[in-house]
């Protein structure tokens, strides 16, 4: 009875292990088929194009192109993305350009805004570790690791108790009261690739207290009735901040580029379910997400709201934006999606925003 007892575990064991490599084996072929999509209206030469915005090009697209190209295991791909990006958005001190806009000359002299967006910085470097990890190529692990070492001396300050990320090297400082006010996009917090990304850090404290800062700044940015996180924010010095905080400062809507819960803002929600430190901490889960859940239970859910006035936008989200809300339904309460199919329909930001969320789906899933 015993033995048939150790068959019986054994078969169960067997069964389901066929079972979630059958799953993630439909995953990553529903995965490389949208894949294919995206690439044939999206990237163009190694430079992914944004459709939405005259056909730019900038350092957080070329970022997602890449990881997605890790994902759907298209190694051509990722190297025609990542030389375009070295060859024209590369600075000298390591960091990239952040917008590329197309002209007669097709090179670096296209770029019409030589500041970076360390959104840029933090998704490259993810997706050339993850490149490395996948094909076993240490250069791809080395070139993360320069991207790392530049975002370290030009992009983390520590500031008024806490590690914090600036949107870019220019333009995101000022002084207030004699002391340095900072304009914030927790957006650019990447939480899963910050994890990742200590690892070739020589600082990995540095990471680690800017991911638990990102945090703390969250769990202060539920702004207007609505309770929710703002595309851009303004940490204001003070002398001492509140016991939730942490933090010596305040967080206000003042003078921001711009104060809804709108196109950058719902990549929060994403990144917070895909990092595993915040899915293993049940108080701070519910803590954050439950204004999500409350916004997105509105029918039909408008794409942006002022958090200013709550005045919301005409228009639903977004496919791009449902597909946030079922990664992080997923992620948090088991409820499968059904992705949106990537078609001449979506513009790059909604693709990409529906890859990014299979993305997410799938890292957890295996």
């Amino acid at each position: 009875m015993v033995t048939g007892f150790k068959a019986t575990k054994t078969l169960l064991a067997i069964a389901l292990t066929l079972l979630l490599v059958s799953c993630s084996t439909k995953e990553d072929n529903a995965f490389k088929s949208q894949f294919m999509a995206y690439k044939a209206l999206f990237i163009d030469g190694g430079r992914v194009v944004d459709t939405g915005n005259d056909e730019v090009s900038h350092s957080e697209g070329q970022g997602y192109g890449m990881l997605f190209a890790v994902a759907a295991d298209d190694k051509d791909t990722f190297d025609a993305l990542w030389h375009w990006t070295q060859r024209t958005l590369l600075r000298s001190d390591g960091l990239f350009s952040w917008r590329y806009r197309p002209c007669a000359d097709n090179s670096e002299s296209c770029i019409d805004d030589p500041n970076n967006a360390s959104d840029g910085e933090i998704l490259i470097a993810w997706a050339l570790l993850r490149a490395s990890e996948k094909w076993g190529i240490k250069g791809y692990q080395d070139e993360a690791g320069k991207i790392v070492q530049a975002v370290e001396q030009k992009l983390l300050v520590e500031h008024q108790g806490g590690v914090m990320l600036l949107p870019g090297e220019y333009g995101f400082t000022s002084q207030s009261e004699g002391q340095k006010s900072l304009q914030l996009n927790l957006s650019y917090w990447v939480f899963p690739a910050l994890t990742d990304l200590s690892a070739l850090s020589n600082t990995p404290s540095r990471w680690q207290k800017l991911h638990q800062t990102g945090l703390t700044l969250l769990s202060n940015m539920q702004f207007s009735s609505y309770q929710l996180p703002s595309d851009w924010v303004r940490f204001e010095p003070r002398n001492s901040g509140s016991a939730k905080s942490g933090l010596s400062g305040e967080l206000t809507l003042t003078n921001v580029v711009s104060a809804e819960f709108g196109f950058n803002a719902i990549r929060i929600p994403l990144q917070l379910a895909w990092s595993e430190q915040v899915r293993d901490n049940a108080a701070l889960a519910e803590e954050l997400f439950a204004p999500y859940y409350q916004w997105w239970a509105k029918t039909p859910t408008p794409a942006t709201v002022n958090l200013l006035t709550e005045q919301t936008a005409e228009y639903e989200m977004t496919p791009g934006m449902q597909s946030v809300k079922l990664a992080v339904k997923y992620l948090m309460k088991s409820e499968e999606p059904v992705w949106p199919t990537v078609n001449r329909k979506m513009d790059y930001y909604s693709a990409s925003l529906t890859l990014l969320s299979m993305l997410a789906v799938s890292d957890n899933a295996s």
